[in-house]
């Protein structure tokens, strides 16, 4: 998956042509623990690098889900709604948050790689 790009707040974004796919990483999820909410953003919906996008309820906590990049909300996860699990059993696939397309694509070169990102995971768990 050399086409995916990580945060240190543990979201994941994958491009399909002009459009960003958003998730949180098997990191994240396994810290949430059981996931029982997802809250993802509308359509037509502006995010900004950095700011909330999204909100995420585990059996542990609430947590916030952050744009990775700037731009416009095209779709939102619809299975979440329903199974807001699929984002444990897959968050790397169908448990994706939402998609967008970008404002700024040169944002994306700010990102983790999957090398950079499991170097990352290191650090952080010692």
């Amino acid at each position: 998956m050399s086409d995916t790009r990580y945060t240190k707040e543990h979201e994941w974004i994958r491009m399909d042509g002009d459009i960003a796919t958003i998730g949180i990483t098997e990191y994240a999820q396994s810290q949430l623990g059981d996931i029982v909410f997802v809250e993802i953003p509308d359509n037509g919906k502006s995010v900004s690098k950095g700011r909330e996008a999204a909100v995420v309820e585990s059996v542990k906590a609430a947590s916030e889900v952050y744009a990775p990049v700037s731009g416009t909300v095209t779709e939102g996860n619809a299975v979440l709604a329903d199974a807001p699990d699929t984002v444990n059993s897959d968050p790397d696939g169908d448990g994706w948050f939402f998609k967008m397309t970008l404002s700024d694509p040169s944002e994306l070169d700010e990102l983790m790689d999957q090398a950079a990102y499991d170097s990352y995971l290191k650090e952080i768990d010692g």
